[in-house]
């Protein structure tokens, strides 16, 4: 007996439903169990506390709990790829920063392609770094800096957390810009070292994060010049930016939040809106300022612009620099 097309429309159309049906039931029981963030350096640094502060807003808002796995290695590499092959079922995340937009060129043999294999899920915050001078340079403002610079080509040297990282692209980044400026760069092994050898005169500059060297500023044992963001740092709004003086200047350590490719976009949305409040949080906002970042949120795509315009930026400054790994 034939069944009436009615029916058979029905039942086709149901049929079709059913995997936009499961999608949608696998965002919304999405976390089941606990979830991974995958952090590329040490406890205790910001992208450490980043990821913690992270993980504990989402633990509370989707009832599981969001642990950070700490992977240093490789300037981030090693973390990367650990993802990069984790099944894309939204339990092993990372967190995502300026290092992966600069290794994309840094290096020429990973095992993965950042753009191609990590599916952005979210922007979290940019953070400023500051020009920091020893008192013995004489220059009280970034335009006496570049014009004693240019004067004493050479003479000046500045100190990094190491090749390839932030510390390391920034000040490159700024010679770059201000007029292929001469000066000495000294990579150490972290950037406490840096700091410690530009207290005691060895190098005479330090691009760095405001907060840790706040104290010695104020105490006249290092001079600040500017920053390095578009807009003034709130942690020290009185210090101009390199912009200022240095038309289109800018860099951030850029901070967010991906997961595996081929991550179902349920899942990414489900994670998407729940960071996006909080970084509405006033709460979450203000501990976000300990960190002297600028909340920046948005949807996946946005974030995977950004990521995108980093990597080119970063690109043009390790060609043009010559900058080989160590």
């Amino acid at each position: 007996m034939k069944r009436p097309r009615r029916h058979f429309l029905r039942l086709a159309a149901g049929a079709a439903a059913l995997p936009a049906i499961s999608r949608f039931a696998w965002g919304q029981s999405y976390p089941s169990r606990p979830v991974r963030i995958i952090v590329g350096f040490a406890a205790g640094g910001p992208n450490d506390i980043l990821a913690r502060l992270i993980g504990q807003w989402l633990s509370q808002r989707l009832g599981q709990q969001f642990v950070v796995e700490n992977r240093p290695g490789a300037g981030s590499n090693i973390a990367t790829d650990a993802v990069v092959r984790a099944p894309p079922d939204g339990y092993t995340l990372l967190l995502v920063g300026t290092p992966n937009a600069i290794n994309a060129t840094l290096y020429d043999n990973l095992n993965f392609n950042f753009i191609r294999d990590i599916a952005p899920v979210v922007s979290l915050f940019r953070g400023a770094l500051v020009l920091l001078v020893h008192p013995s340079v004489p220059a009280k403002t970034l335009p006496e800096f570049i014009a004693y610079v240019k004067a004493n080509p050479g003479k000046l040297s500045y100190g990094s957390g190491g090749v390839g990282g932030i510390t390391h692209m920034t000040p490159e980044l700024f010679k770059q810009e201000a007029g292929g400026l001469d000066i000495l760069h000294v990579p150490y092994r972290g950037v406490t070292p840096a700091l410690a050898d530009l207290l005691g005169g060895q190098v005479q500059v330090v691009f760095v994060n405001p907060t840790p060297s706040i104290g010695q500023i104020r105490s006249g044992r290092l001079r600040a010049l500017a920053t390095t963001t578009a807009t003034r740092s709130e942690a020290m709004p009185d210090i101009p930016t390199i912009g200022e003086f240095v038309p289109g200047y800018e860099a951030s350590s850029i901070f967010g939040l991906g997961a595996p490719k081929n991550t179902p976009a349920e899942i990414v949305d489900r994670l998407n809106k729940g960071i996006n409040a909080a970084l509405l949080d006033l709460r979450f906002k203000a501990q976000l300022a300990n960190l002297d970042g600028t909340v920046l949120g948005g949807s996946p795509a946005d974030f995977g612009k950004l990521i995108a315009e980093e990597t080119e930026k970063w690109r043009k400054v390790i060609r043009l620099a010559n900058i080989k790994p160590e």
